[in-house]
């Protein structure tokens, strides 16, 4: 069993614990979610926010996509559908078992999986024009400047970065939909991980808190020009609860944050 602790981890044993916790999950996240995930749909947050409507990866068609912390691969079979040559990296094996079984079960294979941690990317240099993560990988890592690095040694010039996360302001409040989940809790400054720790004191899972300044920082300091911040409302007519969003909060103050970037292109070399 596990129970809720509040101290320091460092890249590995967050890696470990999250690795172990989404192979033992997976199924049962699936079984939780899969419908409102959609088996092939790129879905950006909880408030329903879907790529065919935002639109913020731009045309993908016959673009180099690598898509980080991809769960069972929703959203690298839409990209598929969308024409985008994709790349699928989770570091869980049992989530990629699970995008097996979608790929059969919908007749969209992602050709291109990868099990890793978004922390040391194995690939190549400039390999990618866009890099994606919808809730996948970076609320996960204890290193995610390091991810933002990886992200922009794989990128290509010009190319975009779009990833979603729990937002920052969440931090301070009790993860909690109702009433309970709108009282402030904790210091936004305090960026001590949640962890849950078994008998022995392992960590079994863990998630991390940056700040919004900390995620621009990040971005900047991998060379990387932040295009926009999306905080997607709460719409109307949408009920569904998960996990802290509700329409409760949802009304009252953000829940995710979509950051997009881009890496600069090259300057054009003179010749003479």
């Amino acid at each position: 069993m596990s129970t809720p602790a509040s101290r320091p981890v460092g890249p590995g044993e967050s890696a470990r614990a999250n690795r172990s916790w989404w192979d033992g999950e997976a199924r049962a996240y699936y079984a939780e979610h899969g419908e409102f995930l959609g088996d092939a749909d790129l879905l950006w947050c909880p408030e329903g926010l879907r790529e065919a409507d935002a639109q913020l990866l731009g045309d993908v068609r016959g673009r180099e996509v690598l898509e980080l912390g991809c769960g069972a691969a929703q959203g690298a079979r839409w990209l598929v559908g969308a024409g985008a040559v994709v790349t699928a990296l989770d570091v869980s094996m049992g989530q990629l078992a699970q995008s097996r079984r979608l790929d059969e079960r919908t007749g969209i294979p992602v050709t291109r999986v990868v099990q890793a941690d978004a922390q040391a990317l194995p690939l190549r240099d400039e390999a990618y024009d866009v890099v994606v993560s919808a809730f996948g990988a970076i609320p996960f890592v204890a290193d995610s400047a390091g991810v933002m690095r990886e992200v922009s040694r794989v990128l290509r010039p010009g190319g975009r970065l779009v990833f979603s996360v729990t937002h920052p302001a969440r931090w301070v409040f009790a993860d909690d939909p109702g009433p309970a989940g709108l009282v402030v809790q904790q210091s936004y400054f305090d960026r001590t991980p949640y962890v849950e720790v078994d008998d022995d004191g392992v960590a079994t899972y863990v998630e991390h808190h940056r700040t919004m300044g900390d995620r621009v920082r990040e971005l900047v300091g991998a060379g990387l020009v932040l295009v926009d911040v999306v905080e997607p409302e709460w719409p109307d007519g949408h009920t569904r609860e998960w996990g802290q969003w509700s329409p409760l909060r949802g009304r009252l103050f953000p829940g995710t944050a979509i950051f997009v970037a881009e890496k600069p292109q090259r300057p054009a070399t003179l010749i003479g």
